[in-house]
C-alpha cells in the first residue's frame, strides 16, 4: 500500500518517535509503514489520517497497478490482496 506518511510527518517536522507516541505505536511501526513494509490496521490508518487532519484516502492508496477490487498484479496474474 502506497502512503504519504513520511512526507506528511516531515512537513510537520515530527520525528518518527513523536508520531509513534501520538498514535500509541512504536517508532519501528512508523518506520515500517513509511517504508511500505507494514500495512496498518484500519483503526491505525484512520488514526494516522486524523493526526494529519486528512481522510484515509488522502494518506493511503492501494498500490495495485490499477487492478480493481484491491487485487495485486504479479507476473501477469491477478490475485486478491492479503487482508
Amino acid at each position: 500500500m502506497w502512503n504519504r506518511v513520511r512526507g506528511l510527518r516531515r512537513e510537520r517536522r515530527w520525528t518518527q518517535a513523536e508520531l509513534g507516541e501520538t498514535l500509541g505505536v512504536s517508532r519501528q511501526t512508523i518506520i515500517a509503514i513509511e517504508n511500505g513494509k507494514y500495512d496498518p490496521s484500519l483503526r491505525l490508518a484512520f488514526a494516522i489520517a486524523a493526526v494529519f487532519e486528512l481522510r484515509v484516502d488522502e494518506v493511503f492508496s492501494p498500490d495495485d497497478g490499477g487492478a480493481a477490487g484491491g487485487a495485486r498484479v504479479a507476473g501477469g496474474h491477478v490475485s486478491p490482496s492479503p487482508g
